[in-house]
């Protein structure tokens, strides 16, 4: 199963919560492989199939599509596959060369082996006509991370996501702990623009049983990773440089970075080394912390006052910058054309008007999380759930770990050695030559 798919697999059994009143999906779906379509070469097809994972933001996007049959007369089926069946079959598919589905939303990291193995049809020319996607009104992190590989276009954003920070504002607001603040740092307590910030608020709010932050730092999936990655990058680290990583991993730059992120763990409850979203939702909601980071797709939890009772003092800041910048670790996924269906014009018409600007309006007010810029701008998205304006402005500072074909090699690497680091079996320097050690051996192995 991808990263992102144990994600959506765990959030499936949560409730969806948008200020919109949206239903959060129904029951069990059918699982499986996809229904053949339709087949007439090139389009006419009257109904098109799209493959997707079982979850509430697939159910949106099926009632979504009634209007665009309205419009056109073709059917759109979403096909929901169970995440624990879901990269296995679209495998399946591949191999055979399957025409079962016209479309797929798939993961990021699927990229680098959906492109190089002819799976996604190339976007890039389609995508150049702004009546086919208008890629001005989209962020340009978004287009990059969601659908580039090796300089062409194999996908459009779909469902979007990135990772962010809750904070309690009572507690930041509150005249003592500002006063106290600012006699200790010499500067106003506010909301962390800049990691050195964070550490400062984090540290602060440590104290009397209680914790400054709640950060990923697990083992499991993909934590440790997605935690650590915006912290790398904002100091300047990288993985790899001129196709070696040796150099660029385990750079000065990178052992800073680590250091500076394993050393923020003593400011997050006992037991940090083990958490991810549910832990860090957990901590925030009983109490315990301060700040926490999450994935956009998981605070739905934190807006629900039955299960935060701090919900209305609860307020959300994007991932902060560091000397060498700003980004964000990306979530979600994006929407690309098989190769192998036999009704391309009629997936390119769908795919081009799931991209309007009046659609992604639509799609937003199901629940969706959007990269449209002019949608994202306005009172409707902002007002849809109270972090979506943070949601927002972290789209343009979007990041993803890896798309290469050896994508699961090398995130096995990292979440390994960074959560040694974390648990205090190795140290950062230790911890970052391993895995240029180890990524080497995978991007020169044949």
């Amino acid at each position: 199963m991808t990263r992102r798919g144990v994600l959506a697999a765990l959030f499936a059994t949560l409730p969806l919560v948008t200020l919109t009143g949206c239903p959060s999906g129904g029951g069990e779906k059918t699982g499986g492989d996809a229904p053949a379509v339709a087949t007439g070469g090139g389009g006419g097809g009257k109904k098109l199939v799209i493959a997707w994972a079982k979850w509430d933001p697939a159910d949106n996007l099926q009632k979504l599509t009634a209007d665009f049959t309205k419009e056109t007369g073709i059917a759109v089926e979403v096909n929901q596959i169970p995440w624990s069946d879901f990269e296995t079959k679209i495998n399946a598919a591949w191999t055979g060369k399957s025409d079962a589905f016209d479309m797929v939303v798939g993961d990021s990291q699927w990229l680098g082996n959906a492109a190089t193995g002819g799976h996604y049809v190339d976007l890039t020319e389609w995508t150049a006509d702004a009546a086919n996607f208008p890629k001005a009104d989209n962020e340009e992190a978004a287009i990059k991370n969601y659908g580039e590989y090796d300089g062409k276009l194999y996908a459009i954003p779909c469902m979007a996501d990135a990772v962010g920070f809750a904070y309690r504002k009572d507690l930041f607001e509150d005249q003592k702990n500002k006063d106290a603040f600012k006699a200790k740092y010499k500067r106003d307590l506010g909301v962390p623009t800049t990691w050195d910030e964070f550490q400062q608020v984090a540290e602060f709010f440590t104290k009397d049983g209680k914790f400054g932050c709640a950060l990923f730092y697990s083992k499991e999936v993909d934590a440790a990773t997605m935690g650590f990655d915006q912290v790398l990058w904002s100091f300047g680290g990288a993985y790899a440089k001129d196709g070696k990583a040796t150099g660029a991993i385990n750079s000065p730059e990178a052992v800073k970075a680590l250091e500076f992120y394993v050393g923020l763990k003593k400011f997050c409850p006992p037991g940090a080394e083990t958490f991810y979203f549910n832990e860090c939702n957990t901590a925030f909601q009983e109490g315990t912390v301060a700040m926490t980071e999450n994935w956009f797709a998981f605070m739905p939890a934190l807006v629900d006052k039955t299960k935060n009772k701090f919900a209305d003092q609860t307020g959300y800041f994007v991932v902060p910058k560091g000397p060498a910048g700003q980004f964000v670790s990306l979530g979600g996924q994006g929407l690309s054309l098989s190769s192998y269906s036999k009704n391309t014009d009629d997936a390119k018409k769908f795919m081009a008007w799931f991209s309007k600007e009046e659609t992604q309006k639509k799609w937003v007010a199901l629940g969706g999380l959007t990269a449209n810029k002019k949608v994202s701008a306005t009172d409707e998205f902002k007002k849809a759930n109270p972090y979506n304006e943070t949601f927002a402005k972290s789209v343009p500072f979007l990041k993803d770990f890896d798309n290469s074909p050896k994508y699961t090699q090398l995130l096995q690497a990292c979440q390994d050695e960074y959560f040694a680091a974390a648990s205090g079996a190795k140290t950062a320097k230790a911890a970052l030559d391993e895995i240029a050690k180890k990524h080497d051996e995978v991007l020169s192995a044949k």
